[in-house]
């Protein structure tokens, strides 16, 4: 289990998360959901190792492999969308994870795609990174009806942990996730 014991973390303008408490499982997935400007990201940034608690603990990550599929699709622009995904892994499952993403030509340069596109391309790297923990701020974001649908059934226990952020409950639904309201944890 991953335990969050009192965790705080914010930014100098704002603290976001104040002496949170909070128990992860080792399998399955959780659906963080709150109304912007709750944490959700920033707690995955927590779990990630990306940003330090500013107080408390966090224990059961120690030795995890995490992969990340930020906001932001963060690739890079001036290589196809195969190399982007080849940076973390290689050809081989480079190629798997564009074809689970439905993206027809690996040689194109992240400019010459759509934004759905792009963020298919940056879920096939988190997927292709692999390990033990996967964690996904918005994974759906720019994606039509179907295409979530096909996309969320091709990941979905593709991880022992799956840690989402969302604002659909059905995106949740879609990656069978358990639901945790982040807002109606810990103080504020």
């Amino acid at each position: 289990m991953i335990i969050l014991n009192r965790v705080s973390a914010g930014y100098p303008e704002k603290k976001v998360l104040e002496n949170l408490n909070l128990t992860l499982p080792d399998t399955g997935a959780v659906a963080l959901m709150a109304p912007s400007g709750y944490g959700k990201t920033t707690l995955l940034r927590v779990l990630a190792g990306l940003k330090a608690p500013d107080a408390g603990e966090i224990k059961g990550l120690e030795n995890k492999k995490i992969a990340f599929l930020f906001q932001e699709d963060r690739l890079l622009p001036w290589v196809s969308a195969e190399t982007n995904i080849e940076i973390v892994s290689d050809q081989e499952k480079a190629k798997y994870w564009l074809e689970q993403m439905e993206i027809p030509n690996g040689t194109q340069l992240p400019r010459e795609m759509s934004g759905g596109m792009q963020r298919r391309v940056a879920l096939a790297r988190a997927m292709a990174f692999g390990g033990d923990v996967l964690l996904l701020d918005e994974p759906f974001k720019g994606l039509d009806e179907a295409l979530r649908e096909r996309i969320a059934g091709r990941i979905k226990n593709v991880f022992p942990l799956t840690v989402l952020s969302v604002h659909d409950i059905a995106e949740a639904e879609l990656m069978g996730a358990s639901v945790l309201r982040l807002d109606a944890l810990g103080e504020r």
